[in-house]
């Protein structure tokens, strides 16, 4: 592993601090430097954010270095430490003199390759702070903090160095001491898996919970920890601070030993810890602070990344109706991939996912039980693709490694070679299954690193990712816009073949998973009790719900989920034929975690909007000024139905039209478990 340190962090952990300071740069950059020592167990250095309400302190107290955050003068994140611990080398968590100083103004606006908006600006404040062992080996370590006026992200630099070469990291001495007892939605630690559902609980219960974990104070300020730019390192877990009320510590992801967390080498860049900050839920959701965390798009070209809505033989094998493996029931063969391929290109839909395709099904679990480029006997990869190719539908393909990553790896390259030469420019990816090697876990450091070899050898076969059991994100789709999507949440298939996703679900996912990254959810389902193939499972939701689902839930690759005969005549369908996938600018109208949430979406000239609710029949006033002043706009309105219940009549469904402008407001009208999806278009568009 230390021979395979990412390029990246390599680059940017021998850059001196000037040039780290600016690496994510393209913009404004002012840098000053204070380079001498300051021979002092107590110093302090302060950077805020650009408007001056957001202040993080790097102190020196007794030779140990900690980090504080606040907010108008108030605390946000008390002073915590920082520092490493080592299987074989001293601790690197005190005895520090402050060795230099720099500060960088950073103000740049880029535009993302797909997204929730058009254009971001990444504006902060930056601090780097090099602090060296006052006696012993005189090791060396950086502290960099970003300050945002939504934020503050922070990271290690380890340099290279005489005192410190090749090291197992066996803990990150990172803790965040929050300021009270928040209200916190989280979900379990769990090495290997985000598919659970959400507590909300209290900070002093929380067991152990994967990032983002959001939480609210009781003064009504909203905050989210995660992490960005992760690579070549262990995800981050959290647990309670042993000892330390109100606070959460930072436990990577195990090598299987169980003690090593991280193999490293100097020099090291850690990924940044991250702690959003807003005034209302929708300040966390509209904030693009872990992108700006990342570095630029590396792909020069990118005109073959394309977001769109897809279909796939995916749902029918989740209800049981069709199998993965060849047989009676087989659901990927010529015949039927043809069927979907039809029913995309009449509805507009852009791609077609095909799970099952390739020989190995019956051998889940084994090792090497997958090639990837050998399809069963009643399917033609080449005659589908050219198919979908004259009905202007792309294929997307299906690598399902059943957790043997390491066998993946040594036939990626022939598998996408493939892909290439039909013209497959999409794959969905999974890792259902304990990891090969046994004993590395999913969010473990191998793996990053392996999901990153896949990245890369993606983007250079011009292919999009659809990642499933994934490591979440953080961010990397700036640099590498051909992630495109990622699974790492309890989604759809859930309602097939378990008790299901409860009402509230979805309304906690854009506070908590969405703020690391899209999510493949997978929405869609207008047939939502499946009776004819599932007798006791469901989805727990309305029709109109399930629509929304496209605006509330951000995903580039979006599937329309259900069978195409589910769809076929259903006037909701008119909703998934328009609905875009990226958008030029998004805005959280209302929202209370848990509860409701109301989202408006902009593309082009037009805009959208989804609302969904827990269990409890909500009317919400929704004003329209989000819309272009002085415009009108024909809305086409996806509602639920007359006594439409998630549980007793989830299929009533109302479509109506009205003419509205900047000045109104709408009423939404949402039954137990249902939602409302809008559609707004100028009206005589030409003129304006």
């Amino acid at each position: 592993m230390r021979e395979t340190t990412g390029t990246t962090a390599a680059q940017l952990a021998g850059a001196p601090l000037s040039r780290l300071a600016g690496t994510l740069l393209m913009g404004a950059l002012l840098v000053t430097t204070t380079p001498n020592a300051r021979a002092a167990s107590d110093a302090t250095e302060t950077v805020s954010s650009p408007d001056g309400r957001i202040e993080a302190v790097l102190a020196i107290t007794a030779g140990r270095p900690t980090y504080s955050i606040s907010r108008d003068s108030r605390p946000v994140i008390q002073p915590s430490t920082l520092g490493f611990r080592f299987k074989d080398d001293p601790p690197l968590t005190g005895g520090f003199i402050i060795d230099g100083v720099e500060r960088a103004a950073i103000d740049e606006t880029w535009e993302p390759v797909w997204g929730s908006a058009s254009d971001v600006r990444n504006h902060c404040n930056e601090l780097a702070v090099r602090l060296k062992e006052e006696s012993g080996r005189g090791r060396i370590m950086t502290v960099v903090l970003r300050v945002f006026d939504d934020g503050v992200g922070f990271r290690y630099v380890l340099p290279e160095q005489p005192g410190l070469g090749t090291f197992d990291i066996i803990s990150e001495e990172t803790t965040f001491r929050l300021a009270g007892d928040h209200t916190v939605w989280w979900n379990r630690n769990d090495y290997d898996s985000y598919e659970h559902l959400f507590h909300e609980t209290t900070l002093s219960t929380v067991e152990g919970a994967n990032t983002p974990v959001t939480m609210v104070t009781a003064e009504g300020l909203y905050l989210s920890i995660h992490e960005a730019n992760l690579t070549d390192y262990a995800g981050m877990t959290l647990v309670p601070e042993e000892g330390v009320p109100n606070s959460l510590a930072a436990e990577l992801v195990p090598w299987p030993d169980g003690v090593t967390r991280v193999l490293g080498r100097t020099p090291l860049v850690t990924p940044w810890r991250t702690v959003q900050i807003g005034e209302r839920p929708g300040d966390l959701v509209e904030s693009h602070l872990i992108q700006n965390l990342n570095e630029p798009c590396v792909i020069e070209d990118t005109s073959w990344i394309r977001p769109m809505k897809y279909l796939g033989i995916w749902w029918s094998l989740h209800i049981g109706k069709e199998s993965w493996h060849e047989g009676p029931t087989h659901g990927a063969t010529t015949a039927n991939a043809k069927r979907y391929v039809d029913f995309a290109a009449e509805h507009g839909i852009g791609g077609v996912l095909i799970e099952g395709w390739n020989t190995g099904w019956d051998r889940w679990g084994a090792r090497g039980a997958f090639d990837y480029v050998t399809p069963y006997d009643d399917f033609d990869l080449e005659d589908v693709v050219r198919y979908g190719r004259e009905k202007g539908v792309a294929i997307i393909g299906h690598h399902e490694t059943g957790g043997d990553a390491a066998d993946y790896e040594t036939r990626v390259d022939a598998a996408f070679d493939l892909y290439n030469r039909v013209g497959v420019s999409a794959v969905k990816t999974g890792y259902a299954g304990g990891i090969y090697p046994r004993g590395q876990h999913h969010h473990g450091q191998w793996m990053i690193f392996h999901y990153r070899r896949i990245l890369e050898k993606a983007a250079d076969a011009r292919i999009m990712l659809d990642v499933h059991e994934p490591i979440k994100p953080t961010g990397i789709s700036r640099t590498y816009p051909n992630m495109m999507t990622r699974e790492g949440v309890r989604g759809m298939e859930y309602n097939a073949w378990s008790e299901g996703n409860p009402p509230e679900h979805t309304t906690i996912l854009p506070f908590t998973r969405m703020l690391a990254g899209p999510l493949d959810y997978t929405p869609g389902i207008f047939d939502l009790t499946f009776d004819e193939y599932k007798l006791d499972n469901r989805v727990h939701t309305t029709i109109a719900k399930q629509l929304a689902l496209y605006v509330v839930l951000l995903s580039p690759l979006q599937m329309a989920a259900d069978l195409p005969e589910n769809y076929e005549g259903h006037p909701a369908l008119g909703f998934i034929e328009r609905v875009p996938c990226t958008w030029d600018e998004t805005r959280v109208l209302d929202a209370a975690i848990g509860d409701y949430v109301v989202i408006a979406r902009r593309n082009g000239d037009e805009w959208f909007l989804g609302s969904i609710t827990d269990e409890e029949e909500r009317a919400l006033q929704v004003s329209l000024d989000f819309l272009a002043a002085g415009r009108r706009y024909q809305a086409r309105i996806y509602r639920d139905g007359a006594g439409a219940h998630w549980e007793t009549n989830p299929i009533s469904v109302d479509v109506s039209t009205v003419v509205v402008g900047a000045e109104d407001t709408m009423t939404l009208e949402l039954a137990p478990g249902g939602g409302a999806a809008v559609y707004f278009a100028p009206v005589n568009r030409e003129e304006n």
